[in-house]
């Protein structure tokens, strides 16, 4: 195979895992709305949650967007396969997402339809299942799908669909399995640890300041629970390991751990992470530091990233199929032609621009602390 073409599928996936990495970090949204009624106990405190996390979900939808639409230019097999046959779980994770954006903009109308109340108990529905539906779809990265992959088909005239699924319940089915609920939980605790560093870093309010420190501490036990079961689980378990010779797929123990230890500045990169994750949660825990989610949020991107990279670099499937070995999807196997790779790497140059965008824009918006004068003042507040 062409080394340039190799690189260029490599480097895609890259882009993909980091659009994952960074989702994961922006779901501090939802986590901020599912504790909603437990850190605000009164309507101005509700108000000024609301307010915080309220100024952010257009990052979050938009990143999930990119990820998704990232997925289908490079890597259309996967795309085609997981959101055309687990298409459930994805519809219910979009439906999340569309009555969050609704929430937004109609909660605080006056004479809104369905009323207050039930806007904001639809955030705190996007708020858990949001979070817990993308844990446990990731987890399908190491765990395995139920799906058939036939290259064969796209020459039949009446229906050329290479993919079919093998389960009548289309992706709900990764919900029931034990260890990507464990990375579903954890992505939901996760993202409600986040949201109380931010809630400290972003509101000027003791109360609430109070609140999340206190309610910090079980939140993020909770997470570590959840999260070192799947890590060890995942370190310990088969994985799915590719020939690269012969393109056959094989069962390998210790695969992802193997990946870790063969991919040194991989490994570096996930010690880091867990380490700064860590160091923002102590810290806030410990001092009066509004930092936390800073070390925590570049933590959890960089810890995410090591995780997607093990997935798919180093010959590894990261797709598998538990019906078929040999279906299962690699960044070889499933990735778009390395013109469109190539052109699409010219576009991804453009990356570092809309980064610098969003740094400016939510600078911007957090230079003043949100804070009770503020809110009663806005004409415009959720």
């Amino acid at each position: 195979m062409d080394t340039t073409y190799i690189l260029l599928q490599h480097y895609w996936w890259f882009i993909i895992s980091l659009l994952g990495a960074i989702l994961v970090f922006l779901l501090f949204v939802q986590g901020g709305q599912s504790l909603l009624f437990t850190i605000g106990k009164s309507e101005i405190q509700q108000k000024m949650l609301l307010n915080s996390t309220g100024r952010k979900w257009e990052f979050t939808f938009t990143t999930l967007v990119t990820f998704g639409g990232a997925f289908f230019a490079s890597f259309p097999l996967f795309y085609s396969t997981s959101f055309g046959g687990a298409y459930w779980v994805w519809i219910l994770i979009l439906l999340c997402f569309v009555i969050q954006a609704v929430s937004y903009e109609f909660q605080a109308k006056k004479g809104n339809l369905l009323g207050k109340k039930t806007y904001q108990v639809f955030l705190i529905i996007n708020g858990v299942v949001g979070p817990i539906l993308l844990g446990a779809a990731v987890g399908t990265f190491f765990h395995g799908a139920e799906f058939l992959v036939d290259k064969g088909r796209l020459t039949e005239v009446g229906m050329p669909v290479i993919s079919s699924w093998a389960n009548p319940l289309h992706g709900l089915e990764a919900a029931f399995v034990i260890w990507n609920l464990c990375l579903g939980l954890g992505v939901f605790f996760l993202s409600r640890v986040l949201a109380l560093l931010y809630y400290i870093n972003n509101i000027n309010d003791t109360e609430i300041e109070v609140r999340c420190r206190k309610r910090l501490f079980p939140e993020a036990v909770l997470f570590l629970v959840f999260f070192l079961t799947f890590l060890i689980h995942l370190l310990l378990t088969q994985g799915f390991a590719l020939n690269p010779e012969t393109g056959e797929v094989f069962m390998q123990p210790y695969k992802y751990f193997l990946n870790l230890i063969e991919m040194p500045i991989v490994l570096a990169v996930f010690l880091i992470g867990v380490v700064l994750v860590l160091y923002g949660i102590i810290s806030a825990l410990l001092t009066k530091t509004r930092l936390g989610i800073w070390f925590s949020g570049i933590g959890t991107v960089l810890t995410v990233l090591a995780l997607f990279l093990i997935a798919g670099w180093n010959n590894t499937a990261y797709y598998p199929s538990l019906v078929d070995l040999q279906s299962s999807l690699t960044i070889y196997n499933s990735s778009s032609s390395p013109f469109t790779l190539k052109v699409m790497s010219y576009v991804s140059i453009l990356v570092p621009f809309v980064l610098a965008y969003i740094f400016y824009a939510w600078r911007a918006l957090d230079l003043r602390k949100i804070d009770q004068k503020e809110i009663e003042q806005d004409d415009h507040a959720y």
